[in-house]
């Protein structure tokens, strides 16, 4: 099954940009306009492509959706076949929010000739801005490298020595592994699409989060189900790379090396896109840095997860589908299969929640489960709210959120982690 179960008509309507005094809105008129000014900043591009990026910058008020006309790139035809005809010729503020936004970064790709033979072919646009975001959040990613390595027994191995108290007692197991995930948690608070890396580190924000800005809390049924899958496997759709993954790799580096999986797949953009969107490069660049950090314990998380990757036990995979302008339902049969072949998904972020929810403005009190058991398996989505659509809410929670913050939806300032097991019968 690689569709929604109900009909279309059904479905709740999409996000809007053309809704004024809203996010999506906001996004198409400001947003986007200043994602192409800040890679005018950042790469030295020559005076044809800064002419087809300022042509981009006035199509999106004045413009029309068109085909892509890269031919020599390998989603051309996904693209112009399938994806823009629903939309050819409408307006960017007369189609779904998230298409809009795909479509941009896509069109931006084109502009920069990302698929072109030449040299600017394969150069990520957002190059700069990662990077310069990784160094910024050293500081934040050595402390976390402190508290997360215990180094009590000198007779252990540099790996036992690390999770030793994790491994000596279940509570101290539960303890580090609620703190990886809401590390991973609010490591998605730093995204380069909504905060540009010149602005400063503002990491130390997602490191002393509080507890009760976590709206949803599945960790304890989490937990619980972590307990019976051990020699099995764990998929991450990966969000962001620098601050975000990094957080994302202290937990894979602790299901790995306390044997709780046996292996991890990391699902990854096949290209650039939402300025921080992790690919398989990203991953290598940023292992390369850790591994020659100043800080130890940085250092020793950078080679095991190398090694990890060297013996087939870390396995990055790209893939255009993560890149596309479709909900999760829309997901190809050969990436359903791959899926389920894992223990449990671990969706990561904001956008990916968005297309779980295929970016439709479902009643916020509407349970994520009666939403996503079309999921081919078990997942958990950790995410910081950064638009406007939400699932599993107590009425009261929305009227206090309301009141208490108006912007709770879009700040980044709470978040979720949902655990979901597709009811039997609903999956592949």
């Amino acid at each position: 099954m690689n569709k929604f179960e109900t009909s279309d008509l059904l479905l709740p309507l999409p996000v809007m940009p053309s809704v004024e005094n809203t996010f999506a809105h906001y996004t198409i008129t400001s947003r986007l306009p200043g994602v192409i000014e800040q890679i005018f900043q950042d790469n030295d591009f020559p005076p044809v492509i800064v002419q087809e990026l300022e042509s981009l910058a006035e199509e999106i008020f004045a413009g029309w959706v068109r085909p892509l006309i890269d031919d020599q790139a390998p989603d051309l035809v996904a693209w112009n076949s399938s994806y823009i005809k629903p939309f050819e010729g409408k307006s960017w503020f007369d189609v779904p929010f998230y298409f809009a936004e795909t479509y941009f970064f896509r069109r931006l790709l084109e502009a920069t000739n990302y698929f072109v033979p030449g040299i600017w072919q394969g150069v990520d646009p957002f190059g700069y801005q990662k990077r310069s975001s990784l160094e910024k959040s050293m500081n934040a990613i050595r402390g976390i490298s402190v508290r997360a390595s215990i180094r009590e027994q000198d007779s252990l191995t540099v790996t036992q020595q690390y999770y030793f108290h994790a491994l000596s007692k279940p509570e101290n197991y539960q303890t580090c592994i609620t703190t990886l995930l809401q590390t991973a948690l609010w490591g998605n608070q730093v995204d380069l699409s909504l905060w540009s890396a010149r602005g400063g580190d503002d990491t130390n924000r997602d490191l002393h989060q509080q507890q009760t800005h976590i709206l949803i809390d599945h960790t304890y049924d989490l937990l619980n189900y972590l307990n019976n899958i051990h020699g099995k496997r764990i998929d991450l759709i990966i969000d962001n790379a620098s601050f975000e993954l990094v957080c994302d790799f202290f937990l894979i580096d602790f299901l790995l090396s306390t044997q709780t999986v046996d292996t991890v797949y990391l699902h990854l953009k096949a290209h650039p896109t939402f300025v921080s969107d992790a690919m398989s490069q990203d991953v290598f660049y940023t292992l390369e840095r850790l591994a020659n950090d100043v800080s130890e314990n940085v250092g020793m998380l950078a080679t095991r997860l190398q090694e990890y990757i060297a013996s087939g036990r870390l396995i990055c995979r790209e893939d255009f589908f993560w890149n596309a302008p479709l909900a999760f339902w829309e997901m190809p049969q050969s990436l359903r299969e791959e899926l389920a072949k894992a223990s449990l998904v671990l969706i990561k972020g904001d956008a990916n929640y968005r297309r779980i929810l295929g970016d439709r403005h479902w009643l916020f009190t509407t349970s994520l489960s009666d939403i996503a058991n079309y999921f081919p398996t078990p997942f958990v989505a950790l995410r910081t709210l950064k638009s406007e659509v939400a699932t599993g809410l107590e009425p009261d929670q929305i009227e206090i959120l309301d009141e208490q913050d108006p912007s709770w939806l879009t700040n980044g300032q709470w978040s979720v982690i949902q655990f979901v097991i597709p009811k039997e019968g609903t999956r592949t």
